[in-house]
């Protein structure tokens, strides 16, 4: 996000002016849709160009649109990603090497409830009124100045939060251990 310039809700490829649909909401249901095992490869970038800039380029090839469409995401949703940093096809980077003590502290659709309940109380912003009109990145920076009082971050604290150690700590132990098996993402071990 650069606050000089206007936010992107347009891209130019190969000469050609492409309007995006950057909304939060239609972001999030391209996450969804990249997620769908359900779709096959060429069914999700036909979906995805359709849900972008609503239109699924009959003319051009498989190969032309599948250019178009990780032009638009990695100059759009993933611009922050690190640069020459690989990107699957939503944009999201690919994993590092996995590193056994990194792991994932929210999922926004799983954590939908507590976001929602932040957003409201720290800003006062409904985000189902937003749909359709509040820009993705918008959102993101939204996101990521959560005070540390927000529902959503206080999840987050408990995921990131260390067992104590020790003589005595044992009753506290538990607790927090009760903690993150409440607030522990699906799929988690």
């Amino acid at each position: 996000m650069d606050l000089a310039y206007p936010l992107q809700n347009e891209i130019e490829i190969d000469g050609k002016k492409y309007k995006i649909n950057m909304a939060f909401d239609n972001v999030l249901r391209l996450f969804d849709m990249f997620e769908d095992e359900n779709l096959t490869y060429i069914e999700k970038i036909q979906t995805a160009l359709l849900m972008l800039i609503n239109d699924s380029l009959d003319n051009y090839s498989m190969q032309e649109k599948e250019v178009i469409l990780h032009q638009i995401i990695k100059n759009t949703i993933a611009k922050d990603v690190e640069e020459n940093r690989p990107v699957d096809i939503a944009g999201n980077p690919m994993p590092d090497v996995p590193d056994d003590n990194k792991e994932k502290v929210y999922d926004l659709k799983q954590d939908a409830e507590y976001i929602y309940a932040s957003f409201y109380s720290d800003y006062g912003i409904d985000l189902f009124e937003q749909q359709g009109k509040l820009h993705w990145e918008k959102f993101k920076a939204l996101l990521n100045g959560l005070t540390d009082g927000s529902k959503f971050m206080k999840v987050i604290e408990i995921r990131t939060m260390e067992l104590p150690t020790g003589k005595g700590s044992e009753k506290r132990r538990k607790q927090i251990k009760k903690l993150k098996e409440h607030y522990a993402l699906k799929g988690d071990d």
